[in-house]
């Protein structure tokens, strides 16, 4: 994690100009902090001077506020339009801080979404789905606190701290020089913390995506468990995982309090330095009364904006680990082929799929492997063969959902034109290819309205939105599996008159039902890497 990080400042993208407005206010404030400094010190040192004052103690700083101020009368006022003007900087600045991170985050989302969606399904169902989950919810919302309150104070430390400490040395050079001494101690302590945080960050951020991984395959898994009477079984270790999550963020929680106590004293003892050596230089009249309180009241000012650095770069130290990691995903390249062009009309056109191979995960095999056939319009193919060996992967990349690795998948229309749909290096728009596909998984997402639904309810739902949608290309991923014999028979006929309305109809199955009804049973096997086949 970087004070500052560069991948974070080049997708700021809309939030750019509140962020400038941010600074320019920062500016202001910082100006404004002077002008209450001189003020006070105005006010106060008639009071605590032996002597009346009869010249001005803050030389050319003096000339930012009249010697006027001395009178309360005339200084009060001077005082509270001061603050009342502050105040409304603060307030908008922290307005604009709050929109710049909510847009940085929004788009940060965005391109996560797409580039997770570009990876394809194979990669989404290999569990990194739940981890991008929790990434775009609850891991970047931690990330506010680093724009609403980090960014602002590093500008400030960029303007304030220079500023307070140039008035400094013009008002008392010998405090300045206690300052200048003192002040690295803050970064040096603020890195010594931060090594510290890091760690228990990124062990929240672990333990978070862990819990939300667990507790999405349970509630997708909770029908099955309650039909056999396990639905309490997984409660221990949902359990262990919550409070391995209350741990880690009780963890964070002590190392942000942590550091701020650790600044806080650094900073409370270099200010107390520089009071008692004021102190001592009053008694034997070293210094002005009036500049001692000016000195007195710009002195925190100095380590404040850095102070504040620490504390709020440490406590959003969550939302930076979930930021590294939501760049580690969007540096991770997309499989990438040519758009060769448009897709074409499938209506009425043969699929000729040849040599099909598509990679594992693991990259040890391609399942499918060599997997070759033609699925005709009018016509039921049906993919059959071991559960693993790909059946489910080459329905997906006829839907164009998958990329290619190996061989190739033709559109053959009624005139015999022949257009490539894709290949290992080569695909057509996939947008234009897929809207001519309905294609319904083993378990269909039906959303938040099929949650009340059973899953073969959903599965029927889902078959009959595919039967109504006219879509010359019908790919059905075990239709029957979680129905009776009753719905199996029903669905089996609708598979047969879509059919023979002309859809391309290309069903995986292990029912001999299904097989019964197929115009063209193909088998689906898989291959090693190395060119060997696979057994079973």
């Amino acid at each position: 994690m970087r004070p500052l990080d560069p991948r974070l400042v080049t997708r700021i993208g809309p939030a750019r100009r509140y962020i400038i407005i941010t600074a320019v206010l920062g500016l202001a404030a910082s100006l404004l902090i002077l002008l209450q400094a001189l003020l006070i010190a105005r006010m106060l040192a008639p009071v605590l001077s032996p002597t009346p004052l009869t010249t001005d103690g803050l030389g050319w700083w003096g000339s930012f506020v009249p010697v006027e101020a001395r009178q309360l009368s005339t200084g009060l006022v001077w005082l509270a339009a001061v603050v009342a003007t502050r105040s409304v900087l603060a307030m908008v600045q922290e307005r604009l801080a709050h929109r710049a991170g909510a847009s940085v985050i929004t788009a940060l989302r965005t391109q996560i979404v797409e580039h997770a969606a570009g990876m394809g399904p194979r990669w989404v169902a290999s569990g990194r789905g739940a981890d991008v989950t929790t990434l775009v919810t609850r891991g970047l919302d931690n990330l506010l606190p680093y724009f609403v309150r980090y960014v602002p104070q590093l500008m400030l430390t960029a303007t304030v701290t220079p500023i307070m400490l140039v008035v400094v040395l013009g008002l008392d050079w010998i405090s300045a020089a206690i300052v200048v001494v003192t002040l690295p101690l803050v970064p040096l302590f603020m890195v010594l913390v931060g090594l510290l945080t890091r760690e228990r960050s990124a062990r929240h951020l672990e333990s978070m995506q862990r819990l939300a991984t667990r507790t999405l395959d349970l509630i997708a898994g909770l029908p099955t468990l309650r039909g056999l009477g396990r639905q309490h079984g997984p409660a221990a270790r949902v359990r262990e995982l919550g409070d391995a999550h209350r741990r880690a963020t009780m963890g964070s929680l002590r190392i942000a309090f942590l550091s701020g106590m650790v600044l806080e004293l650094l900073t409370t003892l270099a200010v107390a330095l520089v009071a008692v050596t004021m102190g001592f230089r009053l008694v034997y009249g070293g210094i002005g009364i009036e500049v001692a309180l000016a000195v007195l009241v710009l002195a925190p000012e100095v380590y404040l904006p850095l102070r504040n650095v620490g504390v709020h770069f440490h406590a959003s130290a969550d939302g930076l680990a979930a930021a590294d990691e939501a760049f580690v995903l969007l540096e991770t390249p997309l499989p990438s082929a040519t758009v060769s062009g448009p897709a074409p009309l499938l209506a009425g056109a043969a699929i000729t799929v040849t040599a099909l191979g598509v990679a594992t995960p693991d990259r040890s095999r391609l399942a499918p492997g060599g997997l070759s056939f033609d699925a005709r319009a009018g016509e039921i193919t049906v993919l059959e063969g071991p559960n693993g060996d790909g059946k489910t992967t080459a329905l997906m990349a006829l839907a164009g959902l998958m990329p290619v690795d190996q061989g190739e998948i033709h559109a053959v229309a009624p005139g015999n034109a022949t257009v490539l749909l894709a290949s290992a290096h080569e695909t057509v728009g996939v947008d234009g290819w897929a809207t001519q596909c309905a294609w319904v998984p083993q378990r269909p997402d039906l959303g938040p309205a099929g949650r009340a639904l059973s899953l073969g309810q959903r599965q029927r739902v889902a078959l009959a939105r595919a039967f109504e949608s006219g879509r010359p290309l019908l790919l059905l991923d075990e239709p029957t599996a979680h129905l009776d014999a009753a719905a199996r028979a029903e669905i089996l006929d609708q598979v047969k008159q879509a059919a023979a309305r002309g859809a391309t109809v290309v069903v995986a199955t292990h029912e001999d039902e299904v097989r019964a009804i197929a115009d063209r049973l193909v088998t689906v096997g898989s291959l090693a890497l190395d060119g060997a086949e696979v057994a079973p």
